[in-house]
């Protein structure tokens, strides 16, 4: 093992040591390392002024990705390459845009979006600059200049150097296990190691993208005594398809995952999932373990039937994904248990008791049964914001027009995400009519009662549960509805 956190910045291995586990890299760069630039706006990962970029190596080259140092730990740096504001020299052709483009007024986001736009330069097949910068806000220049010079720098071709050979060098270390004032922090680098650790460790915090975590340190300044990270895990980083599954490792980032989101036909909701920045640290398994009546995409994995594996010491065990909530703040996972993986069918529109899903119209048969899937999302804001309503719908119609299977979950309606069955059970043996969903939009009340809070209250919570369920009616079977079309939907 080894105690010391090593890490590239601009070319050159830097060597952490006597450092608490805690520390954000925010801080790190703003009080040891003097690097000023990255600025500190909300703490919690949502405005993005202290937007830096990691890279990782990836075969022979280095795969960057921008993400929000003031909710990510010093110790996650490790073995990684780091880029601030101040690497870039003050000349590089996104900054020069930003100036000819009075793309800054005072100046407090300007760093954050010199990031997000340096990585999205990086990228093989960069998305829309507005998708690129949804998770920088900008309060006084305006986003109509910062746009106009995004798209300027994007014309302009700059050769970069990568330290590819430094992080092989570092790729040889071993684990990273150190201590600290009686805080301890862990980096297994395969899994026999980290269900060692996890079951000596039973009251440790497993962390994988701290996305969550960190709020933890920042908001609420919580002590943490142990902490294990799963990022450095190949099995849990990694997707597999076997046996008509696919095995998410519970440390994908979302990010990752994304090709095999749009496979599942999630890909839509994944785009209203927190940041770009977000996406790049978050995991999919960290969205569950963390057992948020709030997260997004557990109702959407719970319709399609997705089960966790999860470990103890050798033992592995599985159980559907909806009967892993309990309460709230409480899941099915036992003290030195951890999610292994998120099991999907790898193709969903086969799930259930019919073959094909309406996603599919090339392989349906002319009179086989139809399906109506979709997933809705009503939030304050379009881009990064928590769901005040999360709904997931995957009903198959039989060639007489009858519904004969039905699966409706709900994320924001009670204290975990959860199955609508009453209003599964409506539907069932019931014509696809607009009377049936009337009926059965009636029955909501027998599932759900939801609470008042700073986000909707129970009516309006209540109102929207049932209007989602109308709006599947009424959307066309042909046509899946673009939610990237849509404008933001305000509680």
């Amino acid at each position: 093992m080894r105690d010391v956190v090593r890490f590239v910045l601009d070319g050159e291995v830097r060597e952490l040591r006597d450092i608490d586990p805690t520390t954000t890299v925010l801080n790190l760069l703003r009080y040891d390392l003097r690097r000023t630039g990255t600025k500190e706006g909300c703490a919690e990962g949502d405005c993005g002024a202290c937007t830096v970029a990691l890279g990782e190596l990836d075969g022979d080259t280095v795969k960057w990705r921008a993400v929000n140092a003031c909710i990510l730990f010093a110790p996650m740096l490790d073995g990684k390459a780091l880029k601030t504001v101040e690497s870039l020299g003050g000349d590089h052709p996104v900054q020069t845009a930003l100036v000819e483009h009075h793309g800054s007024q005072c100046g407090f986001c300007t760093p954050g979006f010199v990031m997000s736009l340096w990585a999205r330069g990086r990228e093989a097949s960069p998305p829309p600059v507005a998708d690129s910068i949804a998770g920088n806000l900008c309060r006084c220049t305006g986003y109509g200049p910062i746009l106009a010079a995004a798209e300027a720098a994007a014309s302009v071709t700059v050769v970069e150097d990568d330290p590819v050979d430094a992080l092989k060098t570092l790729a040889k270390d071993e684990p990273l296990a150190f201590e600290w004032n009686g805080r301890r922090w862990f980096s297994p680098r395969t899994l026999d190691q980290l269900a060692d650790l996890v079951e000596a460790h039973p009251d440790a915090t497993i962390l994988a993208g701290a996305t969550d975590v960190g709020l933890w340190v920042t908001k609420q300044h919580r002590t943490l005594p142990a902490i294990i990270s799963v990022s450095d895990v190949p099995e849990l980083t990694t997707i597999t398809r076997n046996g008509g599954e696919i095995r998410i490792g519970a440390a994908v980032r979302y990010s990752d995952a994304m090709e095999t989101l749009v496979h599942l036909y999630l890909d839509h909701m994944v785009r209203r999932l927190g940041s770009v920045q977000v996406r790049n640290s978050g995991t999919i398994g960290g969205n569950i373990a963390n057992g948020s009546p709030v997260g997004d995409m557990p109702p959407a994995l719970i319709v399609i039937g997705a089960r966790l594996a999860l470990r103890t010491g050798a033992t592995t065990r599985e159980l559907p994904l909806e009967d892993y909530f309990l309460g709230y703040g409480k899941q099915d996972r036992q003290p030195g248990e951890f999610i292994e993986a998120v099991i999907v069918p790898e193709k969903p529109w086969r799930f259930g008791t019919v073959q094909r899903f309406i996603g599919a119209e090339t392989e349906r048969p002319r009179r086989a049964p139809r399906g109506k899937s979709d997933i809705y999302k009503v939030s304050k804001r379009f881009d990064q914001d928590i769901s005040a309503v999360c709904g997931a719908f995957w009903l198959w119609i039989d060639t007489k027009g009858r519904i004969i299977d039905a699966r409706i979950a709900f994320g924001g309606m009670a204290a975990i995400p959860k199955r609508a069955k009453a209003c599964e059970a409506a539907l069932l043996g019931q014509p696809w009519t607009e009377a049936t969903i009337e009926a059965a939009v009636t029955v909501l009340e027998q599932d759900f009662q939801p609470i008042d809070d700073m986000r909707a209250s129970a009516a309006y919570r209540m109102t929207v549960a049932r209007n989602m369920l109308r709006k599947l009616f009424v959307t066309s079977e042909d046509e899946r509805v673009n939610v990237l079309a849509e404008s933001a939907t305000y509680a």
